[in-house]
Order: structure tokens, then sequence, then C-alpha cells
């Protein structure tokens, strides 16, 4: 599903000389970040002095970190798009393929930058209100990444096509959009139809054909607008700045570098080792021990990739010697990863309070919970599968060694709570992240190892890539969203909704249904940002608790994100355990039915979410 780049490609990057000065500028913005968050908390909670102008400050660096690690994730081929339909064509066929998605991205680039020059010179007259400075020198970024990712996927289009695709795709945009433009009045009469030619079927099919997500959710938008809208392009720009731009994102990129932080220093490890002490003598006690280190692991990471990378290596060789299959453990690390998600501090749920408007701290609280109910789910289930697991010469551990494991893990095990209480006490998610970073910095020196600076400043570089793709699709998931809502498509549809019959359940299945397709289609970030401005208003509607319907949301994304042969988190795990997706794929479906009926619970009974809060 994610397509690694060829070394060879890699080595020989067009814009890989070019992204050496870039790459140094996004790490000092991330670091200047973290520092003026810190700053912000320390003269807030501990001199009662606060410093008015770090928010601002950080916002602005914020985005501009924001559009270079956008322009680093094309350089190093690492924006998330779909693959596997592209895989199917004929290697002949994929070249010209290929070479017309990286032309697309060029194209969205290409077509954003002068309405994005305008919208710059709208932004002088704007002040900001702390540092009294024109908000241009905000909006600039945006300028600077689109010239410079247009510059790296134009470099790669030409160094990787032939000039005959390179031609042939020429050819093909500049008639689709002759033809686009031509057929634009009669466009104009369609109505709700244009919804279904261009934010559907323009959308789907550069999803087929490998464009990243983020820019098939720009053309179509572009397409949309230019041809079926006499709305002015800067307002997209518009969109897309405040898609990326609310101050709950900050935390996105330091959440990020907490993970690398995990990986790097063996704190999730710790953990593994502790719960594998205390849990791994008991019948299926491996698998508890998956669930539970994935529960408490996700609790310091937030990120799902993260997770299984830290659990995987550390349990699979045990788990393979007692006589665990393959593909079953593959089934139980994806639907891990899966339940996991909604375990403080989770990046979308971060995203999903941003999008929707909904308390973090609620959703902190409450994710925890649901994640326990589907880790009961998954628990009988992996009690049940292993009734034939072979416990030959497998041990109770000496107290010596729990104890020992569990002073290591400790400093680890404190994070997740940390974590967790701050957020619900006294501090917000963004400063609370800044926190973590720096615990986990100082712990991991301090018991684990510590990091070089070399690799440091990879992590660095890495989690502005990642951020920066992250959060380029919720700027354009954003403004599809906004055009969604501007044909008034969403008044229709709440009518209809709300008209169902079975009341708020029969939505509650509908939801289910929505976002269990769209997280195998778009991941996770995606789906909520282009759903959540739909569906929350008909959810209030019907009497529905935002936090339940966060909870039932999220958890139906992330089980199609798991769910094969489309969803991207099911290969992910396939690739970390080293397991064929053919093998695994028949193994994930009782899970994927486990947690279906643990999600139907959740939906059913809303105290399960709420009743604590």
């Amino acid at each position: 599903m994610i397509v690694d780049t060829p070394a060879e490609v890699l080595d020989a990057r067009p814009g890989s000389r070019l992204m050496w000065p870039v790459e140094a500028v996004a790490s000092i913005l991330l670091v200047f970040v973290i520092g003026l968050l810190l700053a912000g908390v320390i003269s807030r909670y501990v001199l009662s002095l606060p410093i008015v102008w770090i928010d601002e400050a950080a916002s602005i660096s914020f985005l501009w970190l924001a559009m270079l690690g956008s322009a680093i994730a094309i350089d190093r081929n690492e924006h998330l798009r779909l693959t596997i339909f592209l895989n199917l064509i004929p290697e002949r066929g994929r070249h010209f393929v290929d070479a017309l998605a990286l032309l697309v991205v060029a194209t969205v680039l290409l077509a954003l930058i002068v309405p994005a020059s305008r919208y710059v010179q709208e932004e002088w007259y704007v002040t900001s209100a702390a540092l009294n400075i024109p908000m241009s020198f905000r909006a600039s970024a945006i300028v600077a990444g689109l010239a410079l990712m247009s510059v790296i996927a134009v470099g790669h289009a030409i160094r990787a096509a032939t000039l005959a695709n390179l031609a042939a795709a020429v050819a093909v945009i500049a008639a689709l959009a002759v033809v686009g433009w031509l057929l634009s009045p009669l466009f104009l009469t369609l109505g709700y139809a244009n919804i279904v030619i261009f934010l559907v079927g323009v959308v789907a099919v550069c999803l087929l054909l490998g464009v990243p997500i983020a820019f098939c959710f720009g053309v179509g938008t572009i397409a949309f607008i230019a041809f079926s809208t006499h709305v002015p392009m800067i307002v997209l720009v518009g969109r897309i700045d405040e898609g990326m731009s609310s101050l709950i994102l900050l935390s996105v990129p330091i959440f990020v570098l907490l993970g690398c932080v995990l990986d790097a220093t063996g704190m999730g490890k710790a953990i593994v080792e502790f719960m594998a002490s205390l849990l791994g003598h008991v019948k299926a006690g491996m698998s508890y021990v998956l669930l539970g280190s994935m529960f408490l692991v996700s609790g310091i990471s937030g990120s799902k990739v993260s997770d299984m990378a830290t659990v995987a290596p550390a349990l699979f060789p045990e788990m393979k010697r007692r006589g665990h299959k393959p593909k079953e453990m593959i089934a139980l690390l994806a639907t891990g990863a899966a339940m996991a998600d909604t375990v403080p501090p989770s990046i979308v749920l971060i995203v999903l309070g941003s999008v929707a408007g909904v308390s973090i701290a609620a959703l902190f609280t409450s994710g925890f919970v649901i994640a326990v109910v589907l880790l009961l789910v998954l628990a009988v289930l992996a009690r049940w599968k292993a009734s034939g697991e072979s416990m030959e010469g497998v041990h109770r551990a000496p107290f010596s060694l729990v104890w020992k494991t569990l002073l290591v893990s400790a400093p680890a095990l404190v994070l997740p709570f940390l974590i967790r209480g701050a957020v619900g006490g006294v501090a917000t998610a963004t400063e609370v992240s800044t926190i973590a970073v720096l615990y986990a910095l100082v712990i991991g020196a301090l018991f684990y190892g510590g990091i070089g600076a070399k690799k440091f400043y990879a992590m660095l570089v890495e989690t502005a890539a990642l951020s920066g793709a992250i959060l380029l699709i919720l700027g354009t998931a954003s403004a599809m969203a906004w055009a969604l809502t501007q044909t008034g498509f969403a008044n229709q549809l709440a009518i209809y909704m709300t008209d169902l019959p079975g009341g708020w359940f029969s939505f509650m299945l509908v939801t289910i249904a929505v976002f269990m397709v769209l997280g195998c289609v778009l991941e996770g970030l995606p789906a909520i940002v282009l759903m959540a401005p739909i569906m929350f208003p008909i959810a209030a509607r019907l009497g529905i608790n935002d936090v339940h319907y966060s909870m039932v949301v999220v958890t139906a994304m992330n089980i199609g994100l798991m769910a094969p042969p489309i969803g991207i988190g099911f290969y992910i795990a396939c690739k970390i355990g080293d397991v064929s997706p053919d093998e695994a794929m028949s193994a994930i479906w009782p899970y994927l039915g486990a947690l279906l009926a643990g999600l139907l619970l959740i939906a059913a009974v809303p105290a399960l979410s709420v009743a604590y809060l």
C-alpha cells in the first residue's frame, strides 16, 4: 500500500541537493517550536507570567515547518498513497501512470501558486495581535512550500520518466483541462451531480492511479471550483491554510517526534519485557502481552506504526516458538493497533478534536476506556485461539525478574499516565506533548542510553517529513470538505439522515459503514477531516453525545484501516512482521469480527463512552 522509494532513486533524487538546507531549516524550526512551547509552559505554570506572543510565533513557525516538511516528504516519496491497484498494471503501463501521477501533483501545486501569492498579498493588510507584524510573513510559507514542492515533483518526473511518457502525461492533463473548461457552462447547471463528477469521480480515479492522497483531494477540489463554480481560487488557499493551522495541531509533530524517541531509546521495549515477565507463563500469555504492550506503548507514542514496530520484534520469536502461526500473529498485531488508537496520546483524537470542536481531554478520557473494552474483546478471542498453544518449557518468571523489569520499565510506564493526567488537568495537549518529549529525552539519556546527535537530527528530519505529509492532507481535505458543504449537500444529507427509521442507532450503523469504507480507502485522518464537518452536526441533531460519536467514528475507521484487501494498516503490519499479505489475509477476519462486535456494543451503550466524564 505504501510504496518505498527504490534505493537507486533515493541515491539520485533530483531535489536531494536542494533538500539538504531545507531539511536543516525544518529541523531547526521543529526544535524552535518545541522550545517556544516549553517556554510558554514554564512562564505560565511556573512563573505565572504568560508570554502573549508565544502562540503567534509558534503558529508562524508551525506553518513553515508544515510546508517545508511536505516538500521533504515529496523528495523522499513519503506522502501517503494507495498503490494496491497501481501494482496490478503491467510494468510498461505503470511507468506512464507513475509519470502521470507526478505531473498531477505538479499541476495541483502550480495551479495554487498564483492564488497563494494573492493570498499573501491580502494577508499583508492583516496585522498579528501580539507581534504586530503583517500576517503575510506567515502566509508566505504556503507560496514557498508550493514552489519548492513543484520543483521537486517536476524534477522527479523528468528524471524517472521517459520523454514519451512525460509528453503523453502532459497531453492527457492538458486535454482534460481543456475539456473541463469547454464543458464548464454545462457543469454550472448540474448541481449535486458535480459532487459525483469531481469530488468523488476525479478523486477516486487519482487514488487508483497512485496520486498521493493530499493531491487527490487537491485536484478534485480545484477542478470542482474551477469548472463548476464562480468561486475565486484564493478562497481554496485560505481553506487549506485554515485546515493546517489550528493551534491544537501543533501537538502532531511533537507527538510524532515522541514516537521516534520511544523507538530510539528502547523505552517501549522495556515495557514489553515487563509485560512478558508478568504474563508470559499463562495460556495465551504472549497474546495478552502483545495486546497489553500495544495498549501501553500507544499511550507513549501516539502512532500505530511506532507501536507495531516496537512490539512485534520483541514478541514474535517467542510466539513462534510456542506454536503461534505467523498469520495469526499479524492478525493480532494489526487489530491490536486498531484497538490502541484511542489510547492517549492519539494523533487521530487530537485531529478529530480540532476538526469537530470536541474536548481533547474528554476524548482522551473516553478513549482510554473504549480501548479497554476492545482489549477485552480481543483477549477473549486470543484465549480461544490459543487452545492448541504449546506451553512446553514455559515457566513462571521469578519474582526477582519481574521486579527487575518493572524497575527498568517504570520511567517509561509513568509517561502515558503523565500525558493523560496533564491533559485532563491543567495543560493543553500541545503543552503536554512538549513536556512528554522533554521527559522522554531526559529519561532516555539517564536510563536507556540516550540518543546520539546524528540520530537525533535524522529523527527531526523524519518528523518534519511525516508531519508535513499529515498536515498537507488535513489542509486539502479541509478545502474539499468546505467545497462539499457549500453545495448545500450537507443540509440535504442531514434532513435525510434524521428521517431514517430506527432513529439515532440507524444513523450510528450508517456511520460505522461510512467510516469503515473511508478508513480502508483514505486512511484515518483524511476520512475524519473530510466527513466530520458533515456527520457531527447530524449526530448533534439526533441528540448523540459528541464524545460518544467520536469513539464510534474512530473505532470504525480503525477497523476499516486494518481490513484487507485495501486497508493500509494491514499491509504495514504485514511488512513489520515480514509476513505475506496473502497469507495473513485469511487469519484477520475473526479478529476484525471481534472488533466489530465491540464497536456495536460501544455504539449501542453510550455510557461506555461518557458515563465518567
